[in-house]
């Protein structure tokens, strides 16, 4: 697969385990890049080592319009008493969940005092072209940054590198590809040095400007968990109140949560659910070289791309569809549907039994927000145990 990136950018990744309160957040101690790409119409934010080819990302998220938002870390935003991490923090948070996603700069912090906290003009420009994407708009990120000035703030005089690092080996490799000039088709302006050589070593806590702390009063997890408790009920647009806060159906069904169920399902099982697949997929699955791919297939060749598969085949098919963006597209547009009012009619459509019918008890107004996709799933829930 071909991927020319819109933008890439230095920055690390934070690893946040929300199984217990309080939150546990760690940085990352290893390089690498942020990139968006657009595919069959589909905006995709990614994350992955530098070392790494560019189509095999870590972290990779379909992006609904208008749905995310890229934001930089106040730390002023925060109590006298919270402890703040010691790095440029950018939050990748939606208005349809209360997921968010926590990266840190890896370029060199560009003030006169050396401070990692402070978000240049180029910093915060990158964020503003990162959000301006999120919600679809067209951006010119060449012009966009060759029209930064960085001004007196700015004292590396030209020097691109990342700080000195040291404590953990080296990452990267200046033949990489992958790992040395401009990634991924990346504008050299994007972090202000992206055309270099990869530093010979990596910050412990953190790389190339993070400084995170390690451990005590002031460690990245306790930094970023008050921050995070800030960004409750911070979401806000044209929805209903949040009220519960519930995972998209996208989070819930995942490749690796969805395709062992396809590897282990029944010859049975596995027709049904081809049933359910657009006609013309089976089709083009057997025929990909056929001249009209417009005109509706016809029963018998239906039938007839079914009969020439393996069983094989088939699941390898269904897995294929499962790990595709239009299928967590789809899924994601689902919830919006049904946290937006639409889950009566849409569980009457897929024949759903969901508790008082999708509305709030006593009234006919439709449960809304993460309460509506919660009443959703588990009506699915009980329509399958009752079968």
């Amino acid at each position: 697969m071909s991927i020319t990136p819109i933008i890439t950018f230095k920055a690390g990744i934070c690893e946040v385990d929300s199984s217990s309160r309080p939150y546990k957040v760690h940085a990352s101690p290893r390089p690498g890049y942020i990139y968006l790409y657009s595919e069959d119409d589909l905006l995709h934010f990614c994350w992955r080592e530098r070392s790494a080819p560019i189509d095999q990302p870590e972290l990779d998220l379909v992006m609904v319009p208008t749905d995310g938002h890229f934001v930089p870390y106040d730390p002023k935003s925060q109590p006298n008493d919270a402890t703040k991490p010691n790095a440029r923090v950018f939050v990748l948070k939606f208005l349809s969940s209360s997921q968010r996603h926590l990266f840190y700069l890896q370029s060199k912090p560009q003030g006169r005092t050396g401070d990692p906290r402070w978000f240049s003009p180029r910093d915060l420009k990158i964020g503003e072209i990162v959000d301006k994407l999120l919600q679809g708009e067209e951006v010119d990120v060449a012009r966009e940054l060759a029209s930064i000035n960085n001004s007196d703030n700015d004292d590396r005089r030209g020097d691109d590198n990342d700080e000195p690092m040291e404590d953990v080996e080296g990452h990267g490799d200046p033949n990489d590809p992958h790992g040395g000039a401009g990634a991924g088709g990346a504008d050299p302006g994007a972090t202000g040095g992206d055309i270099r050589e990869e530093g010979e070593s990596a910050r412990e806590g953190g790389a190339d400007g993070a400084r995170a702390a390690a451990s005590g009063s002031t460690d990245a997890a306790t930094a970023v968990r008050n921050f995070l408790d800030s960004l409750k009920g911070g979401a806000s647009g044209g929805n209903q109140g949040e009220g519960k806060l519930y995972p998209l159906l996208s989070d819930l069904l995942t490749p690796p949560t969805t395709v062992p169920m396809v590897q282990l399902a029944s010859e049975e099982q596995v027709d049904e659910l081809l049933s359910f697949l657009p006609p013309s997929v089976l089709v083009l699955s057997q025929e990909p070289d056929q001249g009209d791919t417009t005109a509706e297939p016809t029963a018998s060749a239906i039938q007839a791309a079914k009969e020439a598969m393996s069983l094989g085949q088939k699941k390898a098919l269904l897995e294929k569809v499962l790990r595709s963006p239009q299928f967590h597209q789809s899924l994601t547009s689902l919830t919006m549907a049904i946290r937006d009012g639409g889950l009566p009619s849409i569980a009457d459509a897929l024949s759903i039994r969901v508790e008082n019918g999708g509305y709030m008890r006593g009234g006919q107004m439709p449960l809304g927000g993460g309460d509506a996709v919660e009443a959703f799933v588990e009506g699915v829930k009980k329509s399958v145990q009752e079968k």
